[in-house]
């Protein structure tokens, strides 16, 4: 009988820890980490953040999945924690002077056809934790719509010139795109 218990309980643990496992696996999977990188004149602009999937939901109408946030107009530009952004030089984001360095980015959401990009001094918060007055500033993004659904959320940064790229960000129906200039 004691026997009999033990194996059951090994039993039980082992299918616990596996559940756990599997768990923890699919939903890491659901918003993976990514980055997009780029150096202009040996600088380096990044940009990390998690992906996640459409699947089927409504992202940005107003009562889409983002307007259910507690930061909602503000979008944590990703999931899970904020999107991390990381410059080696000083930039010209649109008309907005950012100091080489450390920030995260959110996105104001508010209009789903007229997004700003927002730049914020705070670093290592969780994504739904937003502080206004630590804004460095905000810069209006050209929207356009994709051929077709963007599925998984990215972000690319691109060279355009010797000292100039765009930050493009899509997902669902939309993508929003700033300009930069590296000093």
């Amino acid at each position: 009988m004691k026997s009999s218990i033990l194996h059951f309980c090994k039993s039980m643990a082992l299918l616990s820890a596996f559940t756990m496992l599997f768990t923890v696996s699919v939903s890491a999977q659901q918003s993976p980490g990514a980055k997009d990188s780029v150096a202009i004149n040996g600088k380096n602009i990044v940009v990390k953040y998690s992906s996640p999937s459409v699947r089927g939901r409504d992202i940005f109408s107003a009562t889409g999945l983002l307007s259910k946030d507690g930061t909602y107009p503000i979008w944590r530009a990703g999931a899970n924690a904020a999107t991390l952004f990381h410059t080696d030089a000083d930039l010209m984001i649109g008309a907005l002077h950012v100091p080489k360095g450390d920030y995260s980015l959110y996105v104001n959401v508010q209009n789903p056809d007229n997004w700003e990009l927002v730049i914020n001094k705070q670093t290592g918060q969780g994504g739904t934790t937003y502080k206004p007055e630590m804004d460095l500033g905000r810069v209006k993004m050209n929207m356009s719509k994709p051929s077709a659904i963007v599925e998984s959320l990215y972000y690319k940064i691109t060279p355009t010139g010797a000292n100039n790229g765009t930050i493009r960000l899509a997902w669902e129906n939309r993508i929003g795109e700033v300009n930069f200039m590296v000093h």
